[in-house]
């Protein structure tokens, strides 16, 4: 699924984001990346993402070669991931079914689909009775299932998610990672990028730890490092 060679990413300031990263993950796979600030995480997500490329190596996702990417080619390769992010990115005039119907708007998916599809999504997630709410009428709890519900209306075969227990309290974070555990059951590869000692802890992924850009550990079962 995820392919990262002998991979570098140089800022224009001559930061290294990272620094000679080989990482391999593949389909079906929960994995959490961690570290402290400033340790590649960030960037890490940024690659994948295509936000940003690699100064040296190769990144490989779902077959693509990143570096090989187009511009035209880039809401293609961005239909296959689901992004899922600390401060939840949810379109404020639109109710819950419309943010996450405009994920399947996006990639033309009809009406019928769209009708279809979204309240199934929204059911999985625990908001078939917000689907007409608002964001600001929502807790920052619902608002994380809904940008979860838009995320994988489309049933990316990976998903990413970026700090995502970040703005919550801690029983809402394991309802979010509950939920992230059953959709990585259904088959999708995930990849969360956190600081929440706790639950990678507890939850005994595999734990990929970066420091100054480097992986530091990789452990199939793991924990939080606190000296990472």
């Amino acid at each position: 699924m995820i392919d990262i060679i002998d991979a570098t990413k140089v800022y224009d300031n001559g930061v290294k984001g990272i620094n000679g990263l080989s990482l391999f993950i593949e389909q079906g796979e929960f994995v959490f990346i961690v570290g402290s600030s400033g340790s590649g995480k960030s960037t890490l997500v940024r690659l994948l993402l295509r936000e940003i490329e690699a100064t040296e190596g190769s990144i490989i996702v779902d077959g693509q070669d990143l570096s090989a990417l187009k511009r035209r080619d880039m809401p293609y390769y961005r239909r296959k991931l689901g992004v899922v992010f600390q401060d939840f990115r949810l379109l404020r005039n639109k109710t819950v079914f419309e943010n996450v119907a405009f994920a399947m708007q996006i990639v033309e998916a009809t009406h019928r689909e769209i009708r279809r599809t979204v309240p199934q999504v929204l059911n999985l997630v625990g908001l078939s009775r917000k689907a007409r709410s608002y964001p600001d009428q929502l807790s920052g709890g619902e608002q994380q299932r809904t940008a979860l519900a838009r995320a994988i209306v489309n049933s990316p075969p990976l998903l990413i998610a970026d700090e995502p227990t970040g703005n919550l309290d801690p029983g809402t974070a394991w309802e979010i990672m509950t939920l992230l555990e059953d959709i990585n059951d259904r088959g999708t590869t995930v990849v969360v990028a956190t600081h929440a000692k706790e639950i990678v802890d507890n939850m005994q992924k595999r734990v990929v730890a970066l420091r100054n850009g480097v992986i530091m550990s990789d452990e199939e079962m793991g924990g939080y490092n606190d000296e990472i």
